[in-house]
C-alpha cells in the first residue's frame, strides 16, 4: 500500500509518520503533485494556523492538488478544518471540500463557566458512522488540541461535545474523510483508525 502524507509548514507530521510505521505502513512524505496522485492513500494532518497555512498551500500550488485527489484522503486536526469552507481563524477561505465553517469554541459555557481553550486532552466521539470506526464504539476516548471546531453538518460521522458545545469530530464526503482529534495520538482506538483508513474499500 502506497501511502503519502502531504508535506507542508505544519508541524506534528512525526507523529503520524511514527504511527503509521506502528501498524506496518512506511509513508513518503511529499508535496510533489505526480507522488501524490500515484498515491493509494492520502493523509493530510497537522498543527497550525489556518492563515499561514492557506498562504503556503496557494503559494506552492498544494490547494489545487488537494482538491483533485479522487483516492481516499484523511485529513487531521489543522487538516480537517482546512478542507472545509472557511474558518474563522484570520476569517480564512479555505479547501471547500465539506460545506462547513469552522468557528472559534466560546470563551463561556452555557452555566457561563469560563471554557478553557483549546480543549487539550482526552474526550470522547459518539454516533460513529461510517467504515472509518469499524470495530470502534461510542464513547470511545481519543485525544484533542484545538481551539476551533466544525459545527455538527451533513458530513458529521461523529460528535464531541466540550464546553456544551456538541460538534463533528469527524467528517466524510467522497473520498474525503477527517478526524478533528489526532489518531496519532489516540492509543490503540486511533491505530484503529488509521488501519481502517488504509483499508477503506475505494471504487
Amino acid at each position: 500500500m502506497n501511502v503519502a502524507v502531504v508535506k507542508y509548514n505544519a508541524g506534528n507530521i512525526c507523529s503520524v509518520i511514527n504511527a503509521l510505521r506502528r501498524i506496518g505502513i512506511e509513508p513518503v512524505v511529499t508535496d510533489s503533485a505526480t507522488e501524490l496522485a500515484a498515491a493509494d492513500r492520502i493523509i493530510f494532518p497537522g498543527q497550525g494556523e489556518a492563515v499561514n497555512t492557506m498562504v503556503y498551500l496557494h503559494e506552492n500550488g498544494l490547494d489545487d492538488i488537494i482538491r483533485s485527489l479522487r483516492q481516499p484522503v484523511l485529513g487531521i486536526c489543522i487538516g480537517q478544518q482546512l478542507l472545509c469552507a472557511h474558518s474563522e481563524e484570520g476569517h480564512t477561505p479555505c479547501l471547500g471540500i465539506f460545506d462547513s465553517c469552522v468557528c472559534r469554541f466560546p470563551s463561556t459555557t452555557p452555566t457561563e463557566e469560563r471554557l478553557k481553550i483549546p480543549q487539550i486532552g482526552w474526550n470522547t466521539i459518539e454516533n460513529l458512522r461510517t467504515p472509518l470506526f469499524d470495530g470502534l464504539h461510542d464513547g470511545d476516548f481519543v485525544y484533542f488540541v484545538h481551539s476551533f471546531y466544525v459545527p455538527d453538518c451533513a458530513d458529521a460521522i461523529a460528535h464531541t461535545t466540550y464546553g456544551g458545545v456538541t460538534y463533528a469530530s469527524a467528517l466524510h464526503n467522497g473520498n474525503f474523510y477527517a478526524t478533528q482529534f489526532h489518531p496519532e495520538k489516540s492509543g490503540d482506538t486511533g491505530l484503529r483508525i488509521l488501519h481502517n483508513f488504509i483499508h477503506l474499500c475505494h471504487d
